[in-house]
């Protein structure tokens, strides 16, 4: 197999260890109780710990126990992973500002961008807001038909920059509603409207 197929194949839970999957599926069963959960994660990591089913799993264990700065180091780890199995530059920042073919069906490829829109809304809940943007406009050239929904993440980004020029609070910024469009055309509206704002943020 190619290693894209190969790493098709392990995002979709194939090529664990049996011990590995045992200990995936015992922290599934452990939630609630922390402990055991991260005795589970640790032994499977130990068994696998580049397969991209428990990056996952480690990432959902401290995204859904708020803690994004441990949550944003599992998704630099998943990057990386899956940008060599797409032949991709390491580093995020060092992809080629052209669209990714097979965001629309590719798994390894909706992989990558689903998890680099995980980093950006991080980036933005840590209050690193150049990394979140950095992050977002990587993803609109990488999927410019938004196939993983990064326009809303943005849209979230320049709401809480409006709120800061305006002297409110930006963490109020969340409860606005979602973009009415979908698509490349959430870009087209995001762009549509930051020209009628005068003095619009970037």
């Amino acid at each position: 197999m190619t290693p894209v197929a190969d790493f098709d194949a392990a995002v979709l839970g194939q090529g664990l260890p049996p011990e590995a999957e045992a200990a995936l599926r015992e922290a599934g069963q452990a939630r609630g109780d922390a402990t055991r959960t991260m005795a589970a994660l640790m032994r499977a990591s130990a068994l696998a710990p580049s397969h991209p089913a428990v990056l996952i799993a480690f990432y959902r264990h401290y995204f859904y126990s708020h803690r994004p700065r441990l949550a944003r180091a599992v998704a630099r780890k998943a990057l990386l992973s899956a940008a060599q199995a797409l032949g991709l530059p390491p580093l995020w920042r060092d992809v080629p500002d052209c669209p990714l073919p097979g965001a629309g069906d590719d798994v390894a490829t909706r992989f990558y961008l689903w998890v680099l829109k995980g980093y950006a809304y991080l980036s933005l809940r840590l209050g690193d807001g150049a990394e979140a943007q950095a992050a977002l406009a990587k993803l609109r050239v990488l999927d410019p038909d938004d196939r993983v929904g990064a326009a809303v993440i943005e849209a979230v980004r320049l709401r809480q920059l409006r709120r800061l020029q305006d002297g409110d609070d930006p963490d109020d910024a969340d409860a606005g509603p979602a973009l009415a469009a979908t698509g490349a055309q959430a870009w087209r509206l995001l762009d549509a409207a930051a020209t009628a704002r005068p003095g619009s943020p970037s």
